[in-house]
C-alpha cells in the first residue's frame, strides 16, 4: 500500500511546482505587457518633449500664428479646440445619458427596440472618422458652413456611441438590490436615478467621458470637412476654426519648416487631454459626494 501511494505523493509536489511556475510566468507576462505600454508612452512623451519643448513658451500659448504657423503661437487654435470639445460634450452627454437610462431602465433587455439601438451604436462606433466628416458636411454644412458649431455637432455624433455604451454598462453593473431597496422605500424612479443609480454608475460614466474627450480633442479627419482650417481667433461659434490636431497635421504635412511648431503643438495637445481628464475626474468626484450626501 505504501509503495503504491509513493508515486501519488511525489506527483503532488511536482504539480504544485508546475502550477507555481505557470502562475509566475503569467504574472511576469502581465508585468512585461504593462511595463512595455508604459515604456512606449514614456518614449512618445520624451520624444515630444525633446523635439518641442524648446519651441514652447508663454508667448507660444497666447499669441496668434504667423508665417503659416512657423512663427507666433496657437492661441486661436486653443480657443477653437476648447470650443469644439465643449460643444460636443454639451450635446452628447445629456443625449448619451438619457439614451443609456432608457435602454437600461425602460426597455426589455432582449426587446427588438433595444437590440436594434445597440446594434446601431456598435456600427456607429466602428465608422471611420472621415465618414463622420462627410456626413457632418452634408447635414450641417448647408446651414452652418465651415464653423465651430458644425464641427462640434459632428464630434458629438462621433462620441455618442462611446458615452451611451459606457453609461449603459455602468447602469447594468449596479447591484439589483439597490433598485429593489429604492422601490421598497417608495422612491420615485427619477429620485432613485438621481440619488442611487447614477452615483453608483459614476465610474463608468467618467470612463465614457474620458474616452469621448480623448477622441474629440485629437480628432482630425472629421473636422477637415466641418470646422475648416482658419487659424484666426473665432468671433462666434459660426466662425471657422482650426483644432490643435488639424493644426499639427497642417504644419507637418503642408508647411515647410513647421516641424518644431508641430512638435510643440503636439505637446500642448497631450497636456490639454490630461488637464481635461483630470477636470472630468474632479467634477465626477464632487458630483458623487454631493449626490451620496444627505438629500
Amino acid at each position: 500500500m505504501n509503495e503504491l501511494s509513493m508515486p501519488a505523493a511525489t506527483a503532488r509536489p511536482r504539480a504544485t511546482r508546475r502550477a507555481r511556475l505557470k502562475d509566475g510566468l503569467f504574472d511576469l507576462g502581465i508585468r512585461a505587457a504593462a511595463w512595455t505600454l508604459l515604456a512606449a508612452l514614456f518614449a512618445l512623451l520624451l520624444d515630444l518633449a525633446v523635439q518641442g519643448f524648446g519651441h514652447l513658451s508663454w508667448d507660444f500659448l497666447v499669441s496668434e500664428p504667423r508665417a503659416s504657423g512657423r512663427a507666433g503661437g496657437i492661441a486661436p487654435i486653443l480657443v477653437s479646440t476648447l470650443a469644439l470639445v465643449l460643444i460636443a460634450l454639451a450635446v452628447a452627454l445629456p443625449l448619451g445619458l438619457a439614451t443609456a437610462v432608457w435602454l437600461v431602465e425602460f426597455t426589455r433587455l432582449g426587446g427588438p427596440a433595444a437590440r436594434g439601438l445597440r446594434l446601431s451604436l456598435d456600427v456607429l462606433a466602428g465608422v471611420p472618422s472621415i465618414v463622420f466628416g462627410l456626413a457632418g458636411h452634408a447635414l450641417f454644412g448647408p446651414w452652418l458652413g465651415y464653423s465651430l458649431l458644425a464641427g462640434g455637432l459632428t464630434l458629438a455624433c462621433m462620441i455618442l456611441p462611446l458615452l451611451i455604451r459606457s453609461a449603459e454598462a455602468g447602469l447594468h453593473a449596479v447591484d439589483p438590490d439597490w433598485r429593489r431597496g429604492a422601490a421598497a422605500l417608495g422612491l420615485r424612479r427619477s429620485t432613485a436615478l438621481r440619488h442611487v443609480l447614477l452615483p453608483a454608475a459614476a465610474p463608468a460614466l467618467l470612463a465614457g467621458v474620458m474616452l469621448g474627450l480623448g477622441r474629440a480633442t485629437a480628432e482630425t479627419a472629421a473636422l477637415l470637412f466641418t470646422s475648416g482650417y482658419a487659424d484666426r481667433m473665432p468671433a462666434s461659434l459660426l466662425d471657422s476654426g482650426r483644432s490643435l490636431a488639424v493644426h499639427i497635421y497642417e504644419l507637418s504635412m503642408n508647411v515647410s519648416g513647421g516641424d518644431r511648431a508641430a512638435q510643440a503643438s503636439a505637446l500642448v495637445l497631450v497636456a490639454l487631454i490630461l488637464v481635461l481628464n483630470l477636470a472630468a475626474l474632479r467634477a465626477s468626484d464632487r458630483w458623487v459626494r454631493r449626490r451620496m450626501g444627505p438629500a
